[in-house]
């Protein structure tokens, strides 16, 4: 959870309102935060340092410290925290926001991305503030608040770099490339000297918060750069800016630019950047569209500043929060939150309008939540259920410990291996095809061993064997867990499915040893070997299993899973020497 320090007189300031802390700390929680502490700079530095020497010089100026939940960007800077306030205390409307032509006669500012930017860094989304007036309080915001946002939705720059210029010290069109590190040379931010990007990555090596990002480019072949037409660089992200272009107090037009590995949370990131500092502009609220041309030839202008409506019952909102309002006053309640209107066609319906500000709304479960924080949680009565009910375990758990108890007494060790693995794991180890396999797959993966979710339990048992080779003969292993398939028809498009899964390695297969062990799960689960009513296998072909030793397992008509002898090349894959049988099935069909 991000933590804002604000200056206290700036914040009463800008509320239009002196409080005691008491008063402050209650209208916090009121809204959904907490204040974590009252301090000033000099106790900050003297509390960090241990030195009362150090902090001399420092402000006593009294500083608020604020818990800000880590979904609310929009909260993380003075500017975005005070009209949340103010909507909240019911002082202003939400605003509008706004995407406005250039003035006229001026042309829409373009960036043009290269293809070659597929090779380290392929997004970039940018907008123009315009007649921007900065205080120097501003200012500091405007810098912190891209700080906040690079340690938080930006993963450390890993994800999104902002980048922010000096427009009039600049010439469109701008052109977002990638070139070889001896190439690309400029002045860095604040130093007189111009480097090339690999002298710049030497002088940063020891830089006390740049040395940090520069692992995120340094090994690649080609370095992502930002030039106008010129030939000026505004940028090598996401290490540093040009110092060409720095934006000072002066500054009165901003170019804003973040390049990304995800889109998706690039145009997040310059919406709430562009939003919150939207208000210092000469028409607040308003923003200056970019056209983005992408490598294909598209146009795209951004920012974005979508807003999308979302309906929800306020019969159902009641029902959930435990609370009696009617749709008015419910609609009235969530106005102070997001922009809500009663429906014209159907009383019991809410129009909330989610605003570009407001990207932690993904679903009806959050506008739910902001109707229970604009009503009060202290005010929602506390009651007893409508019905006594003794705690129980879920029914799928309580089965999973019951077999996990019974297939250890059968003469197996129990393995709990890791969710997530590598795509040959699940694929060419076991003679499958990756395309063939319903794998939800991670999109930045860290390492070759963690790229998806597995979707079978073997490979976590051969794994486990292959770790234990020296262990004396026979070794039986198995687990009983979760794997997870990719489901287009699921509400997430995934679907999580408990497995029953045991291997037995020994200098013969022992094929009758996993039967031994299925027939005796079945007879637990007091199911008969009947092909209507009960269980059978069936000989199949799988390629991860030996031509002619494997058999599906059948229940009531239905494939829950495969027993048999694995095939040498995936014992081959997986550095095992010693034949192995293996038995797998889906467990959730017998709750």
């Amino acid at each position: 959870m991000p933590t804002v320090g604000v200056k206290r007189d700036l914040l009463f300031k800008a509320l239009g309102k002196t409080y005691t802390d008491d008063e402050f700390q209650k209208l916090c929680f009121e809204f959904g935060l907490e204040l974590d502490e009252v301090t000033t700079e000099k106790q900050m530095i003297t509390k960090e340092q241990g030195e009362v020497d150090a902090a001399k010089d420092a402000s006593e100026e009294i500083i608020y410290r604020i818990d800000i939940p880590a979904n609310r960007y929009d909260l993380l800077c003075l500017e975005g925290l005070v009209l949340g306030l103010q909507v909240f205390l019911g002082k202003i409307p939400f605003p509008q926001f706004m995407k406005v032509d250039p003035a006229k006669g001026a042309a829409v500012q373009k960036m043009v991305i290269t293809e070659a930017t597929k090779q380290i860094r392929p997004f970039a989304v940018a907008a123009v503030l315009r007649d921007v007036t900065f205080t120097k309080d501003s200012y500091n915001s405007f810098i912190d608040l891209q700080d906040k946002l690079h340690q938080n939705i930006c993963r450390k720059r890993a994800l999104v770099a902002i980048g922010t210029h000096d427009l009039d010290t600049l010439k469109g069109p701008f052109t977002y490339d990638a070139k070889a590190p001896k190439d690309i040379k400029f002045v860095p931010l604040n130093q007189e000297k111009a480097m090339t990007a690999e002298e710049l990555m030497e002088f940063y090596s020891t830089h006390a918060q740049l040395k940090a990002y520069l692992p995120i480019i340094r090994d690649s072949p080609v370095y992502p750069v930002i030039y106008d037409s010129n030939g000026v660089v505004l940028s090598l992200p996401p290490i540093i800016n040009g110092d060409h272009s720095k934006i000072k107090l002066e500054t009165k037009n901003i170019f804003i630019e973040c390049t990304a590995t995800d889109l998706t949370k690039a145009k997040i990131v310059l919406d709430t950047l562009v939003c919150m500092f939207s208000a210092h502009c000469a028409r607040p609220f308003t923003v200056e569209a970019c056209a983005v041309v992408n490598p294909n030839g598209e146009t795209v202008h951004y920012p974005e500043l979508a807003f999308r409506k979302e309906i929800v019952s306020a019969e159902k909102v009641n029902a959930l929060i435990g609370i009696k309002e009617t749709p008015e006053s419910m609609a009235k309640m969530l106005n102070r939150l997001l922009p809500t209107t009663q429906s014209v066609t159907n009383k019991d319906q809410l129009e909330v309008l989610i605003p570009p500000t407001r990207h932690d709304m993904l679903h009806a479960c959050d506008i739910y939540e902001d109707v229970a924080i604009a009503y009060g949680y202290n005010r929602i009565p506390k009651t007893l259920p409508g019905t006594m009910h003794i705690a129980r375990q879920y029914p799928l758990n309580k089965l999973t410990e019951q077999l996990r108890e019974q297939i250890a007494q059968a003469g197996f060790t129990e393995g709990l291996t890791f969710t997530l693995c590598s795509r040959d794991d699940i694929a060419s180890k076991m003679n499958q095809k990756i395309e063939e396999v319903p794998a939800v797959h991670i999109a930045n993966p860290k390492t070759l061993e963690f790229q998806v979710v597995r979707t079978t339990l073997i490979p976590g048992l051969l794994k486990t064997l292959a770790a234990n080779r020296k262990m004396p003969l026979p070794l039986k292993l198995f687990e009983v867990s979760d794997v997870v398939l990719a489901d287009p028809n699921a509400e997430v498009g995934a679907r999580n499915q408990r497995r029953v899964c045991a291997v037995n390695c020994n200098k013969t297969a022992g094929f009758e040893v996993v039967h031994g062990l299925l027939d005796r799960v079945m007879q637990l689960l007091e199911v008969p070997w009947d092909k209507e009513s009960g269980y059978y296998l069936k000989a199949v072909d799988d390629a991860a299993y030996f031509p002619g030793r494997c058999a599906s397992i059948v229940y009531k008509g239905a494939d829950i899973g495969r027993i048999g002898v694995l095939h040498p090349t995936v014992l081959h894959s997986f550095e095992i020497t010693t034949p192995c049988s293996v038995v797998e099935f889906d467990m959730e069909l017998f709750v």
